[in-house]
């Protein structure tokens, strides 16, 4: 079996992706998705992301489309659906394939549970901005991402070390955006991702805590609120 990006590569093949076309894909996240465009022999184009969703921006990517572009890759970012109703409807008016990765088939007892701890983290939490959910999908929650407001990276930093020690795990879902890795450098400024990269913050939301761990969780971060300016 192969990597996700070999599957991925073999889906854009197969739908008619071919050497020195152009294939649209996020810039937040991780790498598989244009590393699968490489193995296609497409040049990967990296455009921003939507600031609810951390999923591909549509109205970006139908910024980005050009004459060469064969096809558009909306990723499902932190258990979050892409809106594939406006990827299928941009696919349309330009012809282009839409391609969906990053969805993950799991128990749905196990989503479950994952959702009722992520509601309980909704309504405690203060001092940071718990994730928001466009109408009309589900969230798997595969992780649950809070915002830590200030003035950037630092802030964020020293809020996760703080939780750390406190012994609540958590960790940056995204330390550098693709287009910023040495293997796909471009010089771009996407201001939603390099937002996203520099405030977010996944905190644990496993199916299989308690409701004592969650509420740890909460404690550790509502006490921690005084190092931060008002998210209002």
């Amino acid at each position: 079996m192969g990597t996700p990006a070999d599957e991925l590569r073999r889906e854009l093949t197969e739908s008619g992706v071919r050497p020195g076309d152009e294939v649209i894909v996020p810039a937040y996240g991780t790498p598989e998705a244009a590393e699968a465009v490489l193995l296609a022999g497409a040049r990967p184009v990296f455009v921003d992301i939507d600031a609810d969703s951390y999923c591909l921006d549509p109205a970006a990517a139908a910024a980005a489309v050009t004459g060469r572009t064969a096809a558009v890759v909306p990723v499902h970012t932190f258990g979050h659906p892409a809106d594939m109703a406006r990827f299928n409807e941009l696919g349309a008016r330009h012809d282009v394939r839409v391609i969906g990765y990053g969805a993950v088939h799991e128990p749905i007892a196990e989503i479950g549970r994952r959702q009722a701890h992520a509601a309980f983290l909704d309504g405690k939490l203060r001092g940071v901005l718990t994730p928001v959910v466009a109408a009309g999908v589900v969230h798997s929650y595969q992780q649950y991402v809070v915002r830590v407001p200030g003035n950037g990276r630092p802030d964020r930093d020293a809020f996760a070390r703080a939780l750390r020690s406190r012994g609540v795990v958590c960790h940056v879902p995204v330390q550098t955006p693709v287009h910023r890795l040495p293997r796909f450098r471009r010089e771009l400024w996407l201001a939603e991702t390099e937002r996203a990269a520099d405030e977010c913050l996944a905190l644990p939301v496993d199916a299989s805590m308690s409701r004592r761990e969650l509420q740890r969780v909460v404690s550790a971060c509502n006490a921690l609120g005084g190092l931060l300016r008002s998210a209002a």
